[in-house]
């Protein structure tokens, strides 16, 4: 299945909504630190429920080990700095989703190092500045399993 990464998250809620996210559709959450949180936060059970034994969740030091454990794989960068919508692109079963803290999103240095075609943005009108992050994993990971035939769903 595909994997989902929180650089550097923020607010608790957002990463337990996203842990129950892909409880239901089956992602491996990689979470990146620096949090911006305690994972036994009040706020972040709650959102997150029970969920959290039903998901593959792992945590990274930094970027850099991040990255290496993820060699081999295809990184994409969700962000609005993106140079195509994610329904442009078709995903692969080992795919990164990769997605930037709520208040500055991806760091241009992570952006300008992934390739040109794995920088994905979400569609939005113009006066749009961003979407909520819990709401973006939700609408591109969806994408990805779409197209991966809604794999091991029941």
């Amino acid at each position: 299945m595909f994997h989902i990464a929180l650089y550097e998250p923020e607010i608790a809620p957002n990463t337990g909504n996203i842990i129950r996210l892909c409880a239901n559709n089956g992602a491996h959450l990689h979470l990146i630190e620096p949090l911006g949180f305690d994972l036994e936060e009040k706020k972040l059970r709650r959102a997150g429920l029970d969920y959290a034994d039903l998901t593959n969740v792992t945590r990274h030091k930094d970027y850099p080990s991040f990255a290496a454990a993820m060699a081999g794989k295809r990184i994409m960068a969700c962000t609005t700095k993106g140079s195509r919508p994610h329904t442009q692109i078709q995903f692969a079963k080992d795919d990164v989703l990769l997605f930037g803290p709520e208040t500055r999103g991806l760091p241009m240095d992570i952006i300008n190092a992934t390739p040109l075609e794995q920088r994905l943005r979400i569609p939005m009108t113009a006066n749009s500045r961003s979407l909520n992050l819990s709401n973006s994993v939700a609408i591109i990971s969806y994408e990805a399993w779409r197209q991966l035939d809604f794999e091991g769903a029941v």
